[in-house]
């Protein structure tokens, strides 16, 4: 009977063990691919502002070419 019990002891140890490798192996594929979308995630961001940083500088350039003209130089409106 003791025989018994220690089988079936052994047994559900066993079928817990299982089942705690196959979490952590699921665990650890999933830690894979978030670690995969964050590395992803970084690189969008770094595109994005090396984006962001040319585009602020040519609107600089487009504004410092408007209002580079003196307005005592300009032609009067048409109205006028």
């Amino acid at each position: 009977m003791d025989d018994m019990f220690a089988s079936e002891r052994e047994q559900a140890l066993e079928a817990r063990l299982i089942e705690l490798e196959m979490r952590v192996s699921f665990q650890e594929q999933a830690l894979a691919e978030l670690s995969e979308a964050l590395a992803e995630a970084r690189m969008e961001g770094s595109r994005n502002t090396d984006i962001l940083r040319n585009l602020l500088d040519d609107l600089g350039k487009v504004r410092s070419a408007l209002y580079a003209s003196d307005p005592a130089t300009e032609p009067p409106p048409p109205h006028y």
